[in-house]
């Protein structure tokens, strides 16, 4: 998806108050939101489909984050991206798979009766006067306010070091159980990388996993920096204990094939061997970075951004999902995302003078407006 400066824009076709660019978590989740504003002239666009990226994860993977159906009392379910709504109590799944959640999404979608419009890619992105120009391959949309929702999945990290073209990254592997060879090597101990052990471990394979850090012992309780407790129990499987060797604080120089073996060389020049094409769970670059010509960046790379989470150098351009980025908090999971779906409407629904007093309010009681970043430490419960 490009969204740099381009040439003559095709024929305007539409003109939306907000357009939302990415039909996923975060993608609907501020749609529906929005919608709960009072806010109709809006489109929810997506290159491929509803869920597109979580329909393209590994079969075997699930969600780290359990779902329970507590909306009952007054707790959202984890997995939620709408108030109100458990996907517990719709799937009867307490980790669901991707292509279980993208169901999900669309299903949300129809219930919702969201305007999509799929197989959509916005190629160019322009601020002309008052108004946004969304170009594709076939029209120009026109938007007064842009919510970039697109994600990261599709967008993987390939690893920054010499070689690392040779390897596979674990977004692109179909089906753990389908991978041929009978020894594993991983670069990248969290979340994906101890995922992809699991499932290899389990189907018999010998697997070492090398990471820079060493995320397994990491003793924050914040889920964005420390390994899940869904994955420390898997940890705890006798195959993964049996089968998996984990390397901390291993960081990878280069790889190189030598007629059919893979050699992996860290920087303090210790060689490990494979014959399986090493696999990447270097997690993902986002696509924020897409529109980095509309957003003023921090030193860490992220988008620098407003209370309302809109861009400090072009207003009306907002950003939502795992690339949001408050001080040192980090909102990479769907249960922190979340709670700034409301901030995102409420701005925009109030540029057009609609009340909010009520709608805030219901956000509130579900604990999806997250206003007061002061708590926000490690250690809190609300993040």
């Amino acid at each position: 998806m490009a969204t740099g400066d381009d040439n003559a824009l095709p024929e305007i076709t539409e003109s939306y108050d907000v357009i939302v660019v990415g039909a996923g978590a975060a993608g609907v989740g501020v749609a529906i939101a929005i919608q709960h504003t009072g806010i109709k002239n809006f489109l929810l666009v997506d290159r491929e489909s509803v869920g597109a990226s979580f329909a393209s994860w590994p079969d075997e993977t699930r969600f780290i984050t359990p779902s329970f159906p507590s909306n009952s009392i007054g707790m959202l379910d984890l997995n939620s991206i709408a108030i109100g709504v458990s996907p517990a109590f719709s799937m009867r799944i307490e980790h669901p798979t991707g292509k279980e959640f993208a169901t999900h999404l669309q299903s949300l979608a129809d219930y919702f009766e969201l305007p999509v419009k799929d197989k959509t890619d916005i190629i160019a992105i322009e601020k002309h006067e008052e108004v946004f120009h969304l170009k594709t391959n076939s029209e120009t949309l026109i938007a007064k306010n842009i919510v970039w929702a697109a994600g990261e999945y599709q967008y993987p990290t390939q690893g920054g070091f010499i070689g690392s073209e040779l390897c596979i990254h674990t977004s692109s592997v179909e089906r753990y159980g389908e991978m041929d060879g009978d020894d594993f090597l991983i670069i990248g101990g969290y979340e994906s990388g101890i995922d992809a052990a699991y499932h290899l471990a389990r189907n018999g394979n010998n697997v070492q996993v090398l990471d820079a850090n060493c995320p397994w012992s990491e003793e924050s309780s914040d889920p964005s920096i420390a390994l899940s407790t869904f994955s420390f129990e898997r940890m705890l499987d006798d195959k993964f204990k049996s089968n998996v060797e984990l390397y901390a604080e291993t960081r990878v120089k280069s790889v190189t094939l030598e007629g059919n073996t893979y050699h992996v060389t860290t920087e303090d020049d210790t060689i490990f061997e494979t014959k399986t094409q090493p696999l990447l769970a270097t997690g993902f670059d986002g696509s924020h970075k897409f529109v980095s010509h509309l957003f003023e960046e921090r030193p860490d790379g992220f988008p620098s951004l407003t209370e309302q989470d809109e861009s400090t150098i072009v207003p009306g351009m907002f950003l939502c999902g795992p690339s949001v980025r408050h001080d040192g908090h980090i909102f990479c999971f769907i249960f922190k995302f979340r709670q700034r779906f409301a901030i995102v409407a409420q701005a925009i629904a109030s540029s057009f003078k609609l009340p909010t007093e009520e709608f805030i309010e219901a956000y509130k009681g579900w604990g999806m407006y997250l206003d007061d970043l002061s708590c926000c430490g490690q250690e809190c419960l609300s993040c």
